[in-house]
């Protein structure tokens, strides 16, 4: 019996070719354990030299796997161990070396992104982390295709609130230092609560202890796919909805499946997983936000748009789970405003507010994502939106993530123009009132009582 049948292959072409079906991205997650050296130049050589090495067909195999299977790929990306535990034993006080010898060794092997300026510090920071945090600023302005992560908080260990507010003023400064750009920089820059290691979008992206030395993970993504199966069932009990998007995230994610493992065996890499996230583009067809109207919002935002997420990306999960044997990463569905089509229409409508979009990350796979502020919110402001998320990561046990924006020299309703992928994003109202008092308490917030499950 064949492993994919006629009708499958069928429904596969007509997913890619009417309903913007696409493999988002190969990312190949890369050990640096064993470029480390007390000598940053050397450091940074191997570093270079391993990467060069190591991913030097990854953008080839992408090309040749799209051609061959006729699904695109829109994103070949490198994900290596954090850099704080990297560049430790060098004592340097300044990191700005190693984000561009990560972004020359991207440019060399023609990938879209490289992550992995990252620093882990969600129960305490090391001298490491420090130096690392402190390089933010300029490692993302003076870099192209460097993206960066700090995990602030997890269950197991609380939020360090220290963290939190130095974030917010690091991501002041990233703005400003790009401020003719948009803010480009804090587009490259995420913090996290409960981080995960296998991880292939960015700018979160890692390669995470527990992992090999070269694996390859795989994101796949189909928000068009699902929103054309879903106009067939209109009218339909909320079951049906369910079963209707299962059925849809299985035969997406079998596809993802064959990509990851074809992709592993030409790279010489360990299959990692297949990340089945409904990951959104600008373009119109591919938007989470139309999902959701599809099932009969009047808008994204409007009441009932928290319970709709939850179904979705629950039955993404239950129907790409059965699919592979190895899902992982963030399997579910983003809402980045600037990302998607039909979140940037509910903003700009003022249906979508940074409070309802908060209330949705409680039940969706990551956060607050690439979502555009006014230039002069306070950093206590920007520590205060990433507490609150950092809390409901905390409590729920579940990766959150913020992803903002403040637009230099913007107001509410002006709109910040990123390109590719990242798209655009209406400057959207914060609230008023300060979190001055609060964020300079520090410290750090105790984890949850269900955190001890030893």
């Amino acid at each position: 019996m064949p492993l994919y049948s006629h009708q499958e292959i069928l429904q596969t072409i007509r997913m890619v070719d009417q309903q913007n079906l696409d493999i988002r991205t190969i990312t190949m997650g890369l050990s640096l354990k064993d470029c480390a050296h007390p000598d940053i130049k050397e450091a940074c050589r191997r570093i270079y030299d391993k990467i060069s090495y190591r991913a030097e067909h990854l953008v080839k195999v992408g090309e040749e796997l799209a051609l061959e299977y006729g699904v695109p790929v829109v994103n070949t990306r490198v994900a290596v161990t954090p850099i704080s535990g990297i560049a430790a034993c060098t004592g340097e006080k300044d990191y700005l070396p190693f984000a561009k010898a990560l972004d020359a060794a991207a440019a060399n092997v023609g990938i879209n992104f490289i992550g992995g300026f990252t620093a882990l510090v969600h129960k305490g920071c090391t001298p490491s982390d420090e130096v690392l945090i402190a390089s933010l600023p300029q490692a993302l302005a003076q870099t192209e295709r460097v993206c960066a992560s700090v995990n602030l908080a997890s269950t197991r260990a609380g939020i360090n609130m220290d963290a939190v507010a130095q974030m917010g003023r690091v991501i002041k400064q990233a703005a400003e230092l790009t401020k003719d750009a948009g803010g480009m920089a804090c587009a490259k820059l995420v913090v996290f609560a409960n981080a995960v290691e296998d991880n292939p979008f960015m700018a979160g992206a890692f390669h995470g202890e527990g992992e090999a030395d070269c694996v390859i993970n795989v994101g796949v993504s189909g928000p068009g796919v699902v929103k054309c199966a879903l106009e067939g069932v209109r009218g339909q009990p909320f079951d049906e909805v369910a079963e209707t998007i299962k059925r849809t995230a299985f035969k997406i994610t079998r596809v993802g499946q064959l990509i990851a493992r074809e992709a592993a065996r030409r790279l010489d890499a360990q299959f990692g997983v297949v990340d089945l996230s409904l990951a959104p583009t600008p373009a119109v067809g591919d938007s989470v936000a139309r999902i959701l109207e599809e099932m009969g919002l009047e808008v994204t935002g409007a009441p009932g748009t928290t319970a709709a997420l939850a179904l979705l990306n629950d039955a993404v999960k239950k129907g790409g789970v059965m699919a592979s044997s190895h899902v992982g990463g963030l399997s579910g569905a983003f809402i980045p405003v600037s990302e998607d089509e039909g979140m940037i229409a509910a903003a700009q409508k003022g249906a979508l507010s940074i409070e309802k979009l908060e209330a949705m990350t409680c039940v969706c796979s990551v956060g607050l994502d690439m979502i555009a502020v006014p230039g002069d919110t306070p950093a206590q402001t920007l520590s205060g939106i990433i507490a609150d998320e950092m809390a409901i990561g905390m409590v729920n046990q579940k990766t959150t993530a913020v992803r903002i924006i403040p637009a230099v020299g913007k107001k509410v309703g002006d709109m910040v123009e990123f390109g590719g992928l990242l798209g655009s994003a209406p400057v959207m109202p914060v609230n008023p009132y300060g979190a001055v008092e609060f964020i300079a308490r520090g410290g750090r917030i105790p984890a949850p009582l269900h955190s001890l499950r030893n």
